[in-house]
């Protein structure tokens, strides 16, 4: 009986859902002018399209996915391939924000496709274009030769990457200029009298590990600094090691007067191993950390930051994806942020 009870539920409520017949019925179009309304065919009157998708969100006219894949091919999916293990919910919270804002006013949907450490990180990227689940792709984590972009080239499919590939080949992404944000740092660190700088760096597989390490070793030799090496550990690390090893480098008679820091979760143990060594940041120790929410300044005002806008790539990923659906060619979909200098908050005396 249960079953039966919840089969005609079920039909009761696809029996109410608005369809494009409602919408012709309650406008007075045809249903062909009310599907191209809801579209934005130029050939259908401005007046006309704004009724028709005023109407529609009034009644809450939503299309019917599986129609639409009949009818046209397409999804009308967006996925978001991330590791769940290695992303922060910040990075995850701000990137979905970002993507969501661009495809509210669209067609399209957003999926996150979760993957672990376990997995191949071409997995889930197979899956989804062998099953044809998503119309588009955004995927993270990229390396210089990166297996997922040049998976998806060789099949057509609509990607962008959250980082810059060095294959050789065009796609749309969008990056953070990780080589200036750590020439800056270098700068601002000599420009505090620092000299002794060690740099915590992003995974040495990734590109942005090569961007990072490269203004690092840059602006070394232009200021006249010297590195202090600090290899034992990248922003992948667990909390507790980066603290362990920071409060073993600080421990050493020859130990930075100055640290970079690629991660903000990173930061924390930093910071921790730091007085852990029983130094004080700000004095013994100056430490300049990206972060992408301006929350650094609250755990220690000492600290120096540098800001990225995980939104703002959300969004520019997800005008890269729709951009390359809609026929524009990849390579004039590559944006590239750059950092907007250090920011000091009130340092202690």
């Amino acid at each position: 009986m249960d079953k039966e009870r919840k089969a005609k539920d079920d039909e009761a409520t696809a029996q109410e859902r608005p369809t494009l017949k409602t919408l012709a019925f309650m406008t007075g179009l045809g249903v062909t002018t009310v599907s191209r309304a809801l579209k934005d065919a130029p050939e259908i009157g401005a007046e006309t399209r704004r009724r028709v998708q005023l109407v529609a969100k009034q009644i809450g006219y939503r299309p019917n996915r599986a129609g639409v894949r009949l009818r046209t091919g397409k999804t009308n999916v967006i996925s978001l391939v991330l590791n769940t293990e290695h992303e922060l919910m910040s990075f995850v919270s701000d990137i979905i924000y970002g993507v969501t804002e661009v495809i509210a006013d669209t067609p399209y949907h957003l999926i996150v496709t979760p993957y672990s450490r376990s997995q191949d990180p071409l997995d889930p990227v197979r899956y989804l274009v062998e099953t044809g689940s998503a119309d588009g792709v955004i995927i993270s984590r990229t390396q210089p030769n990166d297996p997922r972009a040049r998976y998806m080239l060789e099949r057509g499919i609509p990607f962008a990457t959250h980082g810059r590939t060095d294959m050789g080949l065009v796609h749309p992404y969008h990056d953070f200029n990780n080589y200036a944000f750590a020439a800056e740092a270098v700068r601002h660190l000599a420009g505090l009298g620092r000299r002794r700088l060690a740099l915590v760096t992003p995974p040495v597989g990734l590109s942005y590990y090569r961007h990072t390490v490269n203004g690092f070793a840059d602006a070394l030799s232009e200021v006249g600094a010297s590195e202090v090496p600090f290899n034992t550990v990248s922003i992948d690390h667990s909390i507790e090691q980066i603290r362990t090893r920071t409060a073993q480098l600080m421990r050493r008679d020859i130990r930075p007067d100055g640290i970079i820091s690629s991660a903000a979760a990173a930061t924390l143990a930093i910071v921790a191993g730091i007085e852990d060594a029983g130094l004080k940041l700000g004095r013994d120790v100056d430490v300049v950390s990206k972060q992408s929410s301006e929350l650094l300044h609250l755990f220690r005002h000492e600290l120096l930051v540098v800001n990225e806008d995980f939104r703002l790539a959300g969004s520019e990923l997800a005008r890269s994806v729709l951009g390359w659906i809609g026929g524009a060619a990849p390579g004039s979909l590559q944006s590239l942020s750059e950092p907007k200098g250090v920011v000091a908050y009130r340092r202690s005396d």
